[in-house]
């Protein structure tokens, strides 16, 4: 069911503290039932969204044979990054692996501005959409990716923050985690033709980037990859 910003929200809301000119405090929470929102509509005038993901490296660190035994021995390095479609047909991947941080001004109009492996950074990871050029994106799927450390999402307790520069807040749990899987498909952007939405996923693929895409019927060519 989709959420309109004219409409009062009905999914859980809270007021952030830490007050930013020019950006709205509302903060709306994409749920299991409440899993879409308008993001933009036909005539809006928005600029670049930032996406930001940020996590907990959990626990300090164990060694020893209990920590190889329980699969904690390590921090977690957690990845952010998005498949992208654009309107002309173009498509591709934005993410650290492979050095893929994108461009903001020219296509594909997303960028990755950091890579945060220990998940100590106050600004963890952050992705930016220009949603001025709104037309030029058929979909765009927001991804978290274990890169390295245990599979164990429970333990990060990571959580999408996207800051549209009018509108509330929406926020993505990272929830429900699948023991071993790598990946997390988060949020679909869709362009409607007459508006952009977003939709919570939160789907746990067992797998690679290449699995995502399967999953996801993005159809890209892939190869080993390093950072």
């Amino acid at each position: 069911m989709g959420i309109d910003y004219n409409k009062k929200p009905s999914a859980p809301q809270s007021r952030d503290t830490g007050s930013t000119s020019g950006v709205s405090l509302q903060k709306l929470t994409l749920t299991k039932t409440e899993r879409a929102v308008t993001l933009t509509k036909s005539g809006d005038h928005q600029g670049a969204m930032r996406v930001n993901l940020n996590w907990t490296s959990g626990a300090p660190r164990k060694t020893g044979f209990l920590a190889k035994l329980a699969g904690t021995g390590g921090g977690i390095d957690l990845d952010l990054g998005c498949l992208y479609e654009l309107a002309d047909g173009s498509k591709g991947v934005i993410q650290a692996l492979g050095n893929s941080f994108g461009r903001l001004n020219e296509p594909p109009f997303i960028a990755l501005d950091a890579d945060d492996r220990t998940g100590a950074a106050t600004g963890g990871e952050n992705l930016h959409i220009n949603l001025e050029r709104s037309e030029a994106f058929r979909r765009i799927l927001i991804f978290a990716m274990i890169y390295e450390g245990a599979a164990n999402w429970a333990a990060v307790d990571g959580v999408v923050t996207m800051y549209p520069t009018s509108g509330p807040q929406i926020e993505v749990h990272l929830d429900s985690a699948v023991s071993g899987a790598r990946i997390c498909a988060i949020a679909l952007l869709a362009n409607t033709g007459q508006s952009m939405t977003v939709q919570r996923e939160v789907e746990y693929v067992t797998g690679n980037q290449a699995d995502l895409d399967r999953a996801y019927g993005w159809g890209l060519r892939w190869g080993a990859g390093s950072k």
